[in-house]
């Protein structure tokens, strides 16, 4: 019953922004880890950017100084904001979790990576 969904995925023009949003839903009892990762046509799936429930931040070489994580956890969601958006972020973009989840009224279990579908970015002139 747990999912991640993501939006707020789009074509943007090189140097433009972009924020996309990850929630999760359903019975949760904690959320550890959240994280966006991409993958591009052709290419291996990469970890973009991650972030603990204690707010510890890590980033990708390539996106640092760019992009910024943060997490909403009233909300159980996460965001990316990406700024300077470059022909080379273009891929789908996948949520990430590692989160606790409810079994029963009594009984929580672990679920490590969880993944949302994928929103998809293009950046292009």
């Amino acid at each position: 019953q747990v999912q991640l969904v993501e939006s707020g995925g789009g074509l943007v023009q090189p140097g433009g922004s972009l924020r996309l949003s990850c929630a999760a839903s359903g019975r949760i009892f904690s959320i550890d880890v959240m994280g966006w990762y991409r993958q591009a046509p052709g290419k291996q799936r990469e970890l973009v950017a991650a972030i603990t429930s204690g707010g510890s931040r890590n980033y990708a070489d390539s996106v640092k100084g760019r992009f910024t994580i943060s997490r909403d956890n009233a909300k159980n969601t996460v965001y990316l904001q990406m700024n300077s958006l470059k022909p080379e972020d273009t891929a789908v973009y996948y949520c990430n979790a590692d989160l606790i989840r409810f079994y029963s009224g009594a009984t929580a279990v672990p679920i490590n990576d969880l993944w949302g579908r994928g929103t998809q970015v293009t950046v292009s002139s």
